[in-house]
């Protein structure tokens, strides 16, 4: 089997909902990693088998498959070919791991696997109508996402207050990796327009690095009445507007662009869960991406757990036994945002350049799925 091989990875700054970005048309959103990743890795167009991109809501302005209109809005030969997924909010890192698995294949040689989410444009299910009567028969009730947050909570006995600690931690992580320079080498800056002005957009409008479990410890709850809940905006990832993209090659193909790749990918999984609790995905998820890859857990040295919902991660960890200090170092979806069919992509670009930071060697990245999925990949770094 071929191995696969991520070359290189991007991601656009994650405009606030009704922010920096809200002018700008998903397309052009979604073009600029592609344009990014050209200008970076000197490349030809030409050579990409297929561009892949996953996108949650893709209607109206990002609708008609904007996996093939962004190559063609980047500038790229009209050869290059590119299909959307819808994995929900899996879907990014969906499209790595098809991108791997074309690779490892044969079929491709050198793939662009990413993802765009415009949540201010097309709201989240907003492409979604009711759910037919069968469904409803065997599962009894639809539950929203918010309220699966809160049953995990309770499942495991998260307190709100340990909920709102991990959730400041993301946001000081956040300020504290952006600070360091972190994420200088893979946020590229947009150049766009904001109420008819050109505007250059090069950092995260999310982040609410002044957080404390005090100030969180005031907001109402999102989903259930007060003191019958524990999930509320400041323990919950930031619904923004942003794009990313990796470029997958085999060994042959980095020899002949002479491209250095960065990460290795090991192994990947995907599973479902129960669809009323619905988020528990990473937790079986990571056990068989572990078991694929012949690992334990005290083999990898640096986990990307999407963080939907702080219950999410907590109950991850307390069931992997995995250590805080080693996951989402440099702050995850509750500080940055998390636009839904870029954010996988975007865990990747963060973990594989964590590895590189401090020079460890294994990261594994998983997230929740609606409707209840799990996916997880590992990656070494090369």
């Amino acid at each position: 089997m071929t191995e696969a091989y991520i070359v290189d990875a991007v991601r656009t700054p994650f405009g606030d909902r009704d922010g920096a970005f809200r002018d700008t048309h998903p397309q052009d959103l979604a073009a600029a990693p592609l344009t990014a990743l050209a200008d970076r890795l000197d490349l030809d167009p030409t050579v990409v088998d297929d561009v892949i991109y996953g996108c949650v809501t893709p209607k109206g302005a990002q609708g008609g498959n904007i996996a093939r209109l962004a190559p063609l809005v980047a500038g790229w030969d009209d050869g290059v070919p590119g299909v959307q997924l819808n994995r929900m909010c899996g879907s990014g890192q969906q499209a790595v791991n098809f991108a791997a698995q074309g690779v490892q294949s044969g079929a491709y040689d050198v793939a662009v696997a990413g993802g765009v989410e415009h949540m201010t444009r097309e709201p989240m299910l907003s492409d979604m109508g009711s759910l037919s009567e069968s469904y409803q028969e065997r599962y009894g009730e639809y539950v929203q996402q918010g309220e699966s947050a809160e049953r995990i909570a309770e499942r495991w006995d998260l307190t709100r207050r340990e909920l709102d600690e991990l959730a400041v931690d993301s946001q000081h992580r956040w300020r504290a990796a952006w600070d360091a320079g972190h994420y200088d080498d893979s946020v590229v800056s947009v150049e766009t327009a904001l109420d008819g002005d050109p505007i250059t957009v090069e950092r995260d409008g999310h982040p609410r690095p002044d957080s404390t479990v005090e100030s969180l410890g005031e907001l109402p709850l999102a989903f259930r009445d007060e003191g019958e809940g524990v999930i509320h905006p400041g323990n919950a990832s930031g619904i923004v507007d942003g794009a990313a993209a990796t470029l997958v090659a085999g060994e042959d193909a980095c020899e002949a662009h002479d491209w250095e790749p960065r990460a290795r990918i090991v192994e990947q999984a995907v599973v479902g869960v129960d669809p009323v609790i619905m988020l528990t995905g990473p937790i079986p998820a990571t056990e068989q991406v572990l078991e694929r890859a012949d690992m334990s857990i005290d083999d990898i040295d640096l986990f990307e757990v999407n963080e939907a919902f702080a219950s999410v991660v907590g109950a991850w960890l307390a069931e992997t036994g995995a250590d805080w200090e080693r996951t989402n170092v440099d702050g995850g979806a509750i500080a940055h945002g998390h636009p839904l069919g870029a954010t996988g992509a975007a865990l990747l670009t963060k973990l594989v350049a964590a590895l590189e930071r401090r020079e460890a060697h294994y990261g594994l990245c998983t997230m929740c799925i609606g409707f209840g999925q799990g996916i997880a990949t590992i990656v070494e770094r090369v």
